[in-house]
């Protein structure tokens, strides 16, 4: 039993993150023993915690992160230092048992942790911490480990502190600068103790209101969106109020031009219909996360889409500019809806 030659995944902070694909055989036996261990440790995972769990997501976190953040002045950002390599084997294990004493699911589960990576040259590479990336039950393992390592600490030794949790993404709220510092202090102990360390340049205490002598970042990233200070004005007052908001963060914007610019889609040889069945699964997509709070954050996106659109146009119909501008809003007068955001944003 071995996982197929990892791939590479980017990682947000940069770097790349091993991904172990699982062979088909394991593959069913992992969703089979998912749906058993789920069913378990289910009804005893923390409500702040809302990664790879059913009925949770990704919006759900971002709504009670911005909540937490308007009542209280501080946040943590943490970033647990190559969390997925560095689970310990022994302790996740004592987790899984924890909650599931069935001796088959324990076989299967330590026999997955520990059968190694089959290289491309056929030599088995050990796994010895960590749990590969790729695997149906990985998610689900990472939670257990994280819920006896993180939430359920915090609710026995610090239940008045709220946090979000999301996979290895997460963000604590204290009130005062001496809170934070104590936390912080607290939660680093804590990591040491379950062998797991906090990235001491990527995680960062977070002051969101701006009212204290040192200088403290005045926002965070969190699942794509930066959560910082905006002022807000009254319509009928004249005081201006420092409310946290979100905002799509610029790293997403970065990622999302750069995913345009790869599929170089000036260089299609295809019809516009054609060019629009390919790029609107993409699009729906982002349109269905990011606009869910911040539609006017992406007007930019979709206009430099509609830029690499006019670049298709001159191209394919060997046009000069204005004459590409014209034909593209001919197309977009004739179908509004061929591309899934020309309704937000027309060429």
């Amino acid at each position: 039993m071995a996982y197929f030659s990892p791939d590479y995944s980017p990682k947000k902070g940069g770097g790349q993150r091993k991904l172990g694909i699982p062979t088909v055989l394991d593959r069913v036996a992992q969703q089979v023993v998912k749906h058993h261990l789920e069913k378990v440790v289910e009804p005893k995972f923390h409500s702040s915690s809302y990664g790879y769990r059913p009925k949770r997501n990704a919006h759900q976190a971002l709504e009670q992160a911005n909540s937490n953040t308007y009542n209280h002045d501080f946040a943590i950002d943490l970033d647990i230092k190559g969390f997925f390599d560095n689970i310990d084997h022994e302790l996740l294990m004592k987790a899984v048992a924890h909650y599931c004493q069935e001796k088959w699911v324990l076989m299967y589960v330590e026999r997955w942790l520990k059968a190694g990576i089959m290289q491309q040259d056929g030599k088995q590479l050990a796994t010895l911490t960590g749990t590969p990336q790729g695997g149906v039950i990985s998610p689900l393992l990472a939670n257990i480990f994280l819920h006896v390592v993180f939430d359920n600490w915090m609710a026995k030794h610090h239940p008045e502190k709220p946090f979000e949790r999301y996979a290895d993404d997460i963000v604590v709220h204290c009130k005062t600068e001496k809170q934070a510092l104590y936390m912080l202090r607290q939660i680093q102990k804590r990591m040491q103790t379950c062998k797991l360390k906090l990235h001491p340049e990527k995680t960062k205490i977070v002051n969101v209101r701006g009212f204290s002598e040192k200088k403290y970042p005045k926002g965070y990233d969190f699942l794509g969106f930066t959560i910082r200070p905006s002022s807000y004005k009254h319509p009928n007052k004249s005081e201006v109020k420092t409310i946290p908001s979100l905002f799509v963060s610029r790293k997403s914007k970065s990622s999302i031009l750069a995913k345009f610019r790869e599929l170089q889609i000036h260089k299609k040889r295809k019809t516009l219909e054609e060019v629009a069945k390919d790029l609107n699964p993409m699009i729906r997509g982002i349109i269905n996360y990011y606009h869910k709070f911040r539609k006017s954050d992406m007007r930019e996106i979709w206009w430099q889409l509609n830029i690499r659109l006019l670049k298709w146009v001159k191209w394919e119909k060997g046009l000069y500019k204005k004459a590409s501008v014209t034909y593209l809003r001919t197309r977009y007068k004739e179908n509004p809806r061929l591309f899934a955001h020309w309704s937000l944003v027309c060429p």
